[in-house]
Formats: structure tokens, C-alpha cells, sequence
């Protein structure tokens, strides 16, 4: 298949250009109202391609069916029908890294030098630090321009979803069945999934483009629970608190300094390692709360890191008699689960995948991600989802970039699997 790769380019920076940062402390949903700005063009798009049915709902979430290209009676194979699939991405950005004002920039022909950032000069992309950048020496980059993160995460999934539908529209001799297409909101912040309506989505199986690298597939992703940590001293004027005040906020800060420094912890552990991540704290001297992130490949392990935590910080009150009133309370909300324990019930879904990964010429590289997509909430909702990749790197950082090329091998790869199906 031959695809205009200015043309995919073209589209992907347009969409990066478009604020849609979700909102964590938000509780309206979306988060953000922003985010609907994309949502509302990506419709306007879709139906100028042909696609009469795509439409954005009150919460934000784009559907819409590329229609099959096999006539109705020959849509029963071996006494079934085909499936449908559906592919996903999400249109939100991050709220790590500012997404206003974003800046793409386009260096055609990349040649190995370190990027210095136009906007801050401090900001340098180089080979030393990124080295799967050398793949793209003499090729297509594109990166921010400095002050913002560039949103390839996940634009470039949903360059690559639109990238397929008009490449599908545009040559309907490609045998296929009917094809749905996602885009959801607030994945970012943990939400994507709140309010999707599968029965209306009428999938039975999945693929979020949401991936790194070229031939990255995730069919296993963390399971994660969100922790709360509730510390409740003793308050009293501190004119008058000699004996008395037991400091919230400094029994917080012993807890936190009693935990491993190098273990347990996101900065210390890889590969298969879980770990319990302090990301919020906030209170004052009567009460206090710490919040946490609990990551584990094996969903039984959460419940072990917990324990562990609130041992840790029942220690630390036991052993400190100013402290000997304080009271602690632990929260814990369930967040995601490892969608290996569902995908491993239909390997067909995997199966299906890999094809589509050789006949493009992309070694498939299965590996678990140490973290979560909206395929990880999907598959338990009863839509089986892995991953695939997009090519996007530092992510959520003002150095994130991605190679034009792996984009379009991900829509060869979309197109080779509908076929496949």
C-alpha cells in the first residue's frame, strides 16, 4: 500500500496544534470542554470521508463504522460472522507537561544532530538520551518546540485510526467487514472509560493505538489501584500546644522518609517489578493525606503492597510517642487490572495481529507496559483490547517526538489486519 506521508504528517500536526488536556481535578465530564474541539472535527472528517454515521455524544466520545466491502450473505463464514472490530484512541494530552499553544515542527530530514528546541534552547533531543532516535537519521521527526509537550500521546493514534478510514474509504476493493472506530476522552486521567457505552459501540473485540515503537504489541498491562493514606493529629494552638499537637503533617513526612529509597519505587524498579508510587500529599497540621499509586503485573500483589505501606506507617506512629494519638485510615480504589487475564481467553485476537505485523514487515515485539491504556478498563467491560504501536517517545515530556515512518507502518499494519479478518 502507498500513503502520503506529508499528507499523514500534515494531519498529525494539525491535531497536536488543538489544546486537549484533560483535567485530573475535575469532576465534570470530560474534564475538559477543550477536548471536544477535536472530538468535533475528527466527526466532521470522518463524514466528509463517507462515513455518514460518525457522531460525538454529550460525554465526548467519537463513533463511528467504516462500512463493509463484502456483500451481506457472504458476511456468514463457516456457519459465523465475521467479527467486528473496533480501533481506539484518545484524543486528551496529558496534564504532566502543558499542551497549549503546541508547536510542531517537522525536520524532513533528520541528520543525527542533537534538536535544540527553538522556544527553549535548554531543551536538546539527542541520540545519547533517546537512542531509538538513530533509526530515523536521513528520515521524517517531528517534535514540539519547546515550552509544551507534543501530544503524540495519543494523536498519533488518532492520525493513524483516521489515516486507515480514508485509506479504506478511498479503496473499497479491500475486502473487509464492518469496522468501528473509537476516540474517547480523559484517558490521561483515568477516566476514558466512564461513561462508554459498548452495547451502542456494537464491537466484539478491539485495539487501542497507543504503543511506542515500531512493532511494539501490549497484550499486559499493570493492574493499579489508587491509595489514600488518611492521617488525623492532633490539633491545638501552638502557644499553647507543648504536650498536645501531634502534627499531621509531620507524621506524613515520616512516613514518607521511612519508605525505601531504592526499591519498590517507579525510579528503582523495571521490567516485571510493582511498586507503590507517593503522587499527591496535601493537609494541614490536624489532618493530613497522601495520595498513592499501586502498580503490579499480578493483581493479587496489590493488596500485599498495601499491607506493606500501612505496616510502614504504623511503624513509624508506634515508635514515635509524640505521635501516640495520631489516627490512620487507608483508602483504596480499584483503578485497572492486567488485561492479559481477559485477552488470554480469545487468542485468535493476538493471533490475528502478529499476521498483520509480518505481512508489513514489522517484527512484533510482545512485551508487557508498566502502566495502562483504555484497553486495559475495556477488556474487563467485555471488549477485549491490546495494544499497538504508534512510534510516539518521551511522552509527556516538552522532549517528546516520533518518527513519521513508524505512523505509517501502523496504518499498513490496521489495514493488513481488517483484511486478515
Amino acid at each position: 500500500m502507498e500513503l502520503n506521508t506529508l499528507q499523514l504528517a500534515d494531519r498529525f500536526m494539525r491535531y497536536v496544534r488543538i489544546d486537549t488536556q484533560s483535567d485530573p481535578n475535575a469532576t465534570s465530564f470530560p474534564s475538559t470542554l477543550k477536548q471536544k474541539d477535536l472530538s468535533s472535527l475528527l466527526v466532521k472528517e470522518l463524514q466528509a470521508m463517507g462515513i455518514e454515521d460518525a457522531q460525538l455524544d454529550e460525554f465526548g466520545y467519537v463513533m463511528a463504522t467504516i462500512p463493509s466491502t463484502i456483500d451481506d450473505e457472504k458476511l456468514i463464514t463457516n456457519g459465523n460472522a465475521l467479527p467486528v472490530i473496533c480501533f481506539c484512541a484518545h484524543v486528551d494530552t496529558a496534564p504532566d507537561c502543558s499542551g497549549t499553544h503546541v508547536q510542531p515542527m517537522l525536520h524532513s530530514n533528520y541528520n543525527g544532530a542533537p534538536i535544540i528546541l527553538p522556544d527553549d534552547p535548554n531543551q536538546i533531543i539527542t541520540i545519547e538520551d533517546y537512542p531509538y532516535l538513530k533509526e530515523f537519521i536521513g528520515d521524517k521527526v517531528i517534535t514540539a518546540s519547546g515550552k509544551t509537550l507534543l501530544g503524540g500521546d495519543d494523536k498519533a493514534g488518532v492520525t493513524i485510526i483516521m489515516e486507515m478510514a480514508k485509506f479504506l474509504m478511498e479503496n473499497k476493493n479491500i475486502q473487509h467487514g464492518p469496522i468501528k472506530i473509537l476516540f474517547t476522552p480523559d484517558e490521561e486521567v483515568g477516566r476514558g472509560t466512564d461513561h462508554l457505552d459498548l452495547k451502542k459501540l456494537g464491537a466484539d473485540y478491539g485495539y487501542t493505538l497507543d504503543g511506542g515503537e515500531l512493532g511494539s504489541f501490549e497484550m499486559e498491562t499493570f493492574s493499579a489501584d489508587y491509595l489514600v493514606l488518611h492521617i488525623e493529629g492532633v490539633i491545638a494552638h501552638p502557644g499553647a500546644a507543648k504536650g498536645v499537637m501531634q502534627n499531621a503533617i509531620k507524621v506524613a513526612g515520616e512516613i514518607l522518609a521511612a519508605l525505601p529509597k531504592t526499591e519498590w519505587c517507579p525510579e528503582y524498579t523495571q521490567d516485571r517489578a510493582g511498586f507503590i508510587h507517593p503522587n499527591h500529599m496535601e493537609g494541614g497540621a490536624e489532618k493530613a493525606r497522601i495520595e498513592f499509586l499501586v502498580r503490579d503485573f499480578d493483581t493479587k500483589q496489590l493488596k500485599e503492597h498495601a499491607n506493606k505501606l500501612l505496616h510502614i506507617a504504623e511503624n513509624v506512629i508506634a515508635g514515635n510517642p509524640n505521635f501516640s494519638k495520631v489516627k490512620l485510615h487507608m483508602e483504596i480504589t480499584e483503578q485497572y487490572r492486567n488485561m492479559r487475564e481477559i485477552i488470554d481467553q480469545y487468542p485468535v485476537i493476538v493471533e490475528n495481529a502478529v499476521k498483520a505485523y509480518e505481512k508489513a514487515g514489522v517484527k512484533p515485539i510482545i512485551s508487557p507496559i508498566r502502566g495502562g491504556t483504555d484497553g486495559s478498563r475495556m477488556s474487563f467491560m467485555g471488549l477485549p483490547t491490546p495494544n499497538i504501536f504508534t512510534g510516539m517517545q518521551a511522552i509527556h515530556s516538552k522532549h517528546e517526538w516520533i518518527g513519521v515512518r513508524d505512523m505509517v507502518k501502523a496504518v499498513e499494519v490496521l489495514v493488513n489486519l481488517v483484511e486478515i479478518i
